[in-house]
Parts: C-alpha cells; structure tokens; sequence
C-alpha cells in the first residue's frame, strides 16, 4: 500500500528541551523580561535557540500555539498573526483575545499551505515567530536575528510517538520562554485533572474499534493515522482500540477495501477548514463506503485538525467531544 505523508503537517518531533543558560534563576518566582531565568537556551528541532529576554512581539503563522499563550496569560503579546483560526477551537475570551491581533493574511495555496512574504513579517520587527511555513524558514529569520519555534509535533525528520505527556511538555516549555512557569504549571495542573476525569468516565471502555481518517473533499486520496500520530494516544484515553494500531507510520492512504477488511465500530473524521457536512460525504460518498459498519450505525465524528493534532490542550478538548459522542451508543 502507498504511504504518503500529508504536506500540511510534520511528522512528531522530539519534545522541546529547555536548558537555562548564564542567568540566575532560583527564588521560585516569575521571571522577568531580561531578568532572572534569562538567557534561556531552548533546542527546538534540533536547533539551539536563544532569549535574552521574555518574547514581547509575537507574530503567529499557525494556529497551534494559541491554547497555549492564552493559558499562559501571553496572548496580548501577539502583535500580528496570519493564517487560519477556526473559530470552533475557542472559548469566548481567546476569541475577542485573536479578534484584537491583526490578521496579515490567511490566504493559503491549493494544498492549504500559508502565502505570506518574508518581508510582511520581518515588518513587524517581532522577537518570536511562532510556526514555520514553507516560504518562510527558521533560516532565513535567523538571518535577521528573529527566532523561530514550532511545535514538536510539527518538527520534520523524527520519529517520536506523541502521548499527552507532551502537551504539558509543552506548557511548561512555553512557560519557561515567556516567564510564565508558575502558570505553566497551574495551567498543567488543570489539564491533568482533565484528563483524570476523563478516564474516570471511560473506565474499562467500550471495547469498541475505531478508524482516524482525513478524507480529500472533491475527490481523491483518504488518509488514516497510525501509532505515529496524537489519534492514537486519543483513541486509546476515550477507550477505543484503533485498528490501524498496527501501522507505526503517523499517517498514509487506505483504500475502501482496506477499511473495509477493517471495518471499524466508530469513525472520527478530521479537517481543516470548510463545511463538516462535506467532509462525511467526502468518505461516505465513495464506492463500497455504505457498507462500512460505523456508517451504516451512524456512528461518525468529524471535527476540525486541532482537536486532535499536533498535541496541544486542544487535543484534550477533542478527546472530551469523542467521549461525550461515543459513550451514549458504548
């Protein structure tokens, strides 16, 4: 069977390091901007990345991090975003938080990938670019003394297996570049107990078998996820066995027939942007679909990318929506 990687998305990386470097940092309080806990070193995808002080002008190219700055209290230290933010992925005050930021562009070419110049960026004089983009490298911003980080998950060329245990990574990563480790941790705290009640409603689980799939509107390629991607971790915390749990690749086509001899109880379908009732035609339409159980039981999710990918708090979220879903017909 062909393996193809989705463009859009990275492969999982291994998870931000951050070692701080030549500044004090004990006391147990908040570091400030250019003070203790500064200079910070932190090694994201591969790359050694230094602060000297907490990020004050932010510039945002993808949609991932946001869960995390609001958490942390640091949105306001966005001066400019660009790229797509569905508005089903927040709550009311990050909503009017992002509708404060201004919007550079969130035009995208035909495989979704952002169309933003170089030159619109650096205008912005940001001391942290959060996302990489295509035309728009670590490289060439560190060729104008910006830093640039991106989420793990997103990093190319590696090989690690995401779990949950990565978005409070994360949190406490984020917390340490932007001063915030004190609200890292509250902001973890409550994620956990999350998660715990979580498994507390999921108990033993269903038993029950599940497929992730990525469907192409308009016709073509259906993609699922294996053990390489958050969908498994996800699948496995709601109490659903994933049946492509075979598969260590983190995402690669699947025929009809191949689902078909698989045969999954529950479907849960992700997207990017665009009508949600398209992307269940977009599967149910194709020949011999009908025939699939979860179909034929109606028992199909389909929600927006970042409820499930990269690992973020809102995976947690995503993970809430498959439990709440799925417990009802368990």
């Amino acid at each position: 069977m062909s393996r193809l990687r989705l463009a859009a998305t990275a492969a999982a990386s291994a998870t931000v390091l951050l070692v701080a470097a030549c500044g004090g940092g004990g006391g147990g309080g908040e570091p400030t901007a250019g003070g203790d806990g500064y200079p910070l070193t932190v090694t994201n995808c591969g790359t050694e990345v230094t602060f000297d002080a907490a990020p004050q002008r932010v510039v945002l190219l993808k949609s991932a991090a946001v869960p995390y700055l609001q958490a942390l209290g640091v949105l306001d230290r966005v001066t400019a975003r660009a790229g797509q933010y569905p508005k089903e992925y927040y709550d009311a005050a990050t909503q009017t938080a992002l509708d404060r930021i201004p919007l550079l562009t969130d035009k995208t070419d035909t495989s979704g990938h952002l169309q933003i110049s170089q030159e619109v960026v650096i205008s912005q004089q940001p001391d942290l670019v959060l996302g990489e983009v295509d035309n728009l490298s670590r490289d060439t911003l560190s060729a104008v003394d910006i830093p640039l980080l991106e989420e793990p998950a997103m990093c190319p060329d590696s090989t690690s297996t995401p779990t949950f245990d990565d978005v409070y990574a994360q949190m406490q990563s984020y917390g340490r570049v932007f001063g915030r480790e004190a609200k890292a941790t509250t902001a973890v705290t409550a994620l956990k107990e999350r998660m715990t009640a979580i498994r507390t409603k999921v108990g033993n689980g269903s038993g029950r078998t599940a497929a992730v799939l990525y469907p192409t509107v308009g016709g073509g390629t259906t993609y699922a996820y294996g053990t390489g991607s958050m969908a498994h971790p996800q699948l496995e915390a709601a109490g659903l066995r994933n049946v492509f749990g075979d598969v260590e690749e983190r995402v690669f086509e699947v025929t009809v027939e191949e689902l078909l001899g698989r045969n999954p109880d529950v479907l849960i379908l992700l997207y990017g942007d665009g009508d949600p009732r398209a992307v269940e035609q977009a599967l149910t339409g194709l020949p011999g679909a009908q025939n699939l159980k979860a179909v034929r039981d109606r028992a199909v999710l389909t929600q927006l990318f970042n409820f499930t990918e990269p690992p973020s708090p809102l995976s947690v979220d995503g993970l809430e929506r498959i439990v709440d879903r799925f417990e009802a017909t368990s």
